[in-house]
C-alpha cells in the first residue's frame, strides 16, 4: 500500500501517544500513517461518564469518522470498547500489550500496606474501589477527576494520600517515577482488557485489514478474548466492578491460557474471585466458562444496577472522561453474606 494512512486519534496527550506508537509499527513495516486528531463530547463534556453514555463515548466520534471514510483506523484503550461488536468495523490488530497491572502513586513513597488507615486514596473506578475496599485496609476512598498528571499533583498538594491509575498509562507518558507500587493481581485484578490497544478499521477495507494484521499479537488478541468474554458474558458491559487478567503459561501439555476474574460490590462486603486454565486456542469458550462459574457462586445477585443518588451525593464511583477507566457505576451488593469458595476457586 502506497497511500498515506489516515490514523484517527482523540486529542489527549495520553491517546495521541499510544496512537503515534501504533503508527510507528506501522512505519516500521513500510507503511506512510499520518494522525488525525479528532475530539469527542467525552473529551469537552465534563459530566459524569455515566450520564454520557459509558465510555463508548470516546470510541464514538472516532467510528462515526471512520465510518464516513474521513480516517481510514483508530486506535482505541480497548478496556474502553463496548465488548459488542460495531456494525461496519473491525478490530483488526491488537499489538503487543503493555503492563495490564494498576499503579499506586503515594506520598512519601509510600506502598499501599504502609497507607495509615483513614488514608484518602483516589480513584475513578468502581472496580479499584470495590477492590480496595474488600482488603479491609480502613482507606477512605475519593472521587477524583481530571487527566494524570491532575490525579498525581493530588498527592502532593495533599487533597489525597495515595491514587491508583493504570500502570500502562503512565509507562506510555513515561511518567513510571511516580510509581511507588505496582499492584499486585493478588490483591487488584485490572479492568478487562486493560493495557492493549485497539485498531479499528471497516470491515470491507480488505487493504488495510491486511497490513494491520501484520501488527496483530495473538498472545495477547487471546488474553483479552477471554476476559472480555467474562464481562460479555455477565452482561455487566462496562459497568460493573469486575475485573478479570489471563495470561500465557506453560502448562503440562504445552501453553495454555490462565484466566482470573473478580466481581464484587464497591463497598467490599461482597467479592468473587475465580479462575480457570483452558485452551489458548479457545478464548471466549473459557471466558464463558470462567463467567458460568461466577454466576453460579453469586455474581447473578450483582448483576442488577442499583439506583444512582443525586450528583451531590455521590462520592466515588463516578467515572473520570478525562481518563477512560472502563469502568462505571457499581452494582447492587446481595444482601447475603459471602459465599463459600468452591472447589474452582484458585487463591488470588
Amino acid at each position: 500500500m502506497t497511500r498515506t494512512l489516515r490514523l484517527g486519534t482523540r486529542r489527549s496527550a495520553l491517546a495521541t501517544t499510544q496512537s503515534g506508537w501504533v503508527a510507528d509499527l506501522l512505519r516500521a513495516q513500510g507503511h506512510r500513517v499520518e494522525l488525525v486528531e479528532i475530539v469527542t463530547e467525552g473529551d469537552v463534556n465534563a459530566a459524569p461518564l455515566a450520564t454520557l453514555g459509558g465510555t463508548g463515548v470516546f470510541a464514538a466520534a472516532i467510528r462515526k469518522a471512520l465510518l464516513a471514510g474521513e480516517v481510514d483506523l483508530a486506535v482505541h484503550s480497548l478496556k474502553d470498547l463496548p465488548t459488542a461488536p460495531e456494525p461496519g468495523l473491525v478490530v483488526a490488530a491488537i499489538p503487543p500489550r503493555e503492563d495490564p497491572r494498576d499503579a499506586l502513586v503515594a506520598r512519601d513513597g509510600l506502598t499501599l500496606g504502609e497507607l495509615p488507615a483513614g488514608s484518602v486514596v483516589g480513584t475513578g473506578s468502581p472496580r479499584r474501589v470495590a477492590q480496595l475496599a474488600a482488603l479491609g485496609l480502613g482507606l477512605e476512598m475519593k472521587d477524583i477527576r481530571g487527566n494524570v498528571d491532575t490525579r498525581i499533583g493530588l498527592t502532593r498538594t495533599g487533597a489525597c494520600d495515595a491514587v491508583v491509575l493504570a500502570r500502562a498509562g503512565l509507562a506510555r507518558l513515561g511518567r513510571l517515577d511516580v510509581v511507588t507500587e505496582t499492584l499486585d493481581p493478588l490483591q487488584m485484578l485490572p479492568a478487562p482488557g486493560q493495557g492493549a490497544l485497539a485498531v479499528e478499521c471497516r470491515s470491507d477495507a480488505a487493504d488495510v485489514i491486511a497490513l494491520l494484521r501484520e501488527i496483530d499479537d495473538p498472545d495477547t488478541r487471546a488474553c483479552v478474548t477471554a476476559e472480555r468474554k467474562v464481562l460479555a458474558a455477565l452482561e455487566a458491559g462496562c459497568s460493573a466492578p469486575v475485573g478479570a487478567l489471563a495470561e500465557v503459561v506453560e502448562g503440562e501439555d504445552g501453553l495454555e491460557l490462565s484466566l482470573r476474574a473478580f466481581v464484587g460490590s464497591v463497598d467490599g462486603t461482597v467479592e468473587l474471585r475465580r479462575s480457570l486454565v483452558g485452551s489458548v486456542s479457545e478464548p471466549e469458550r473459557l471466558g464463558a466458562d470462567l463467567a458460568a462459574v461466577l454466576l453460579e457462586d453469586g455474581a447473578e445477585h450483582l448483576t442488577g444496577p442499583e439506583e444512582r443518588p443525586p450528583a451531590a451525593e455521590r462520592t466515588h464511583w463516578d467515572p473520570d472522561p478525562a481518563e477512560a477507566t472502563g469502568d462505571r457505576p457499581p452494582f447492587a451488593a446481595p444482601t447475603d453474606s459471602r459465599p463459600e469458595p468452591t472447589a474452582t476457586e484458585r487463591a488470588t
